[in-house]
């Protein structure tokens, strides 16, 4: 299934309708705008390809969904006004649980108080978390597991009590997680992982990272960005401030390689005066490439680049606006030091954050 559309026949325009979900609505009505549906739940189960879903403003229940859209005929559920998912009040551990479904997109929810995740999405493809609100759930915001061309774009992911913002992970790749703005999370806000253990080649590769919003995450380790057997990945253009371990960090523990292959490019980490590196690449991750990126110690004794020597490998760095501080398995190197041996950076620069930030009084 992942990978390729579904065989579910394409309905005509004509066969395709709205359907909507009102609180005051029956589950015995026709599911139309005057006699809406009453939980949407019953939506999901009684969804076709090319069916849009409205909900209605108000509280609701988590669902579960299992349809196959196709390419032509996706499935939507949209939110209209502030509708909120009652996590807590769910019995399923994920408020939103997509699982086996193809070409489904989500949309404009407010979740909070799930067991686990906000918003699941497990042994899928083709499927859109968008401009949802996941706070205070109690284990991840945005989770993935064998999802493959997964799209997490426009979401806030925030305050997850036991680990991360967003979590895409399992043998899946070309995820794209794009201009989320994750914070307060309690590990890391963007985590990607392999993840060996559960079967599969244990790698992600082809991720889209970009122009995401990243800060306060990583008060119980991790980073604003994680990659544990992540490959071939693009990740640019995304803010990452005051997180309090590291920023980018690529690397093997669970994946089925290193994270070799990756363009780590126009990024600005900002460190919290608590974190350790804007960049640790380790575990053999050959190969990448980290240009054009704004890498600011928060506190004395940080460092901008932490890189295994073993890492060094095909790896390339250049354009970057850094710290005085740098090291090679752990052996703190001076800017000019980690020139001289590594020769990469050379048209980098020192900087300092009154340099290259204002405060704009707003």
């Amino acid at each position: 299934m992942p990978g390729a559309p579904a065989a579910t026949a394409t309905p005509s325009a004509s066969a395709r309708a709205r359907r909507h979900v009102a609180t005051t609505g029956s589950d015995s009505a026709p599911g139309t705008e005057a006699a809406p549906w009453k939980t949407i739940q019953h939506a999901a189960d009684h969804v076709m390809p090319g069916d849009t879903v409205i909900v209605h403003a108000g509280t609701y229940a988590g669902f579960r969904v299992s349809a196959a859209g196709t390419q032509t005929a996706p499935i939507a559920f949209v939110a209209d006004g502030t509708v909120r998912i009652d996590g807590a009040s769910t019995t399923d551990q994920d408020a939103i649980h997509i699982a086996g479904a193809s070409w489904v997109r989500v949309e404009g929810f407010t979740v909070t108080g799930a067991a686990r995740s906000g918003i699941s999405a497990i042994e899928c493809d083709h499927i859109t978390v968008r401009g949802n609100h996941v706070d205070h759930n109690g284990k991840w915001g945005v989770f993935s597991g064998f999802c493959e061309y997964l799209t997490i774009e426009g979401n806030v992911a925030s305050r997850s009590a036991g680990q991360h913002g967003i979590y895409a992970s399992n043998s899946a790749d070309h995820p794209v997680i794009r201009g989320n703005v994750v914070w307060g999370n309690s590990m890391c806000g963007i985590q990607i992982n392999g993840d060996a253990t559960q079967g599969g080649d244990g790698v992600i590769s082809d991720a889209v990272v970009e122009n995401n919003i990243i800060y306060d995450n990583g008060k119980l380790g991790g980073s604003g960005i994680n990659c544990d057997g992540v490959t071939n990945a693009v990740i640019r253009n995304n803010l990452i401030d005051g997180n309090h371990q590291s920023g980018i960090s690529l690397y093997r523990i669970d994946g089925g390689a290193p994270s070799t292959g990756n363009r780590v490019v126009n990024n600005a980490i900002r460190m919290a005066s608590d974190a350790r590196f804007a960049i640790k690449i380790e575990d053999g991750s050959t190969g990448n490439t980290l240009r054009d990126n704004i890498l600011l110690a928060g506190a004395p004794g940080q460092v901008s680049l932490d890189i295994c020597a073993a890492c060094m490998t095909g790896f390339v760095s250049d354009h970057n606006a850094v710290s005085d501080a740098f090291s090679i398995d752990g052996a703190g190197l001076t800017f000019a030091d980690w020139r001289a041996r590594s020769g990469q950076d050379a048209t980098s620069f020192l900087a300092t954050t009154p340099a290259l930030f204002v405060n704009s009084g707003r």
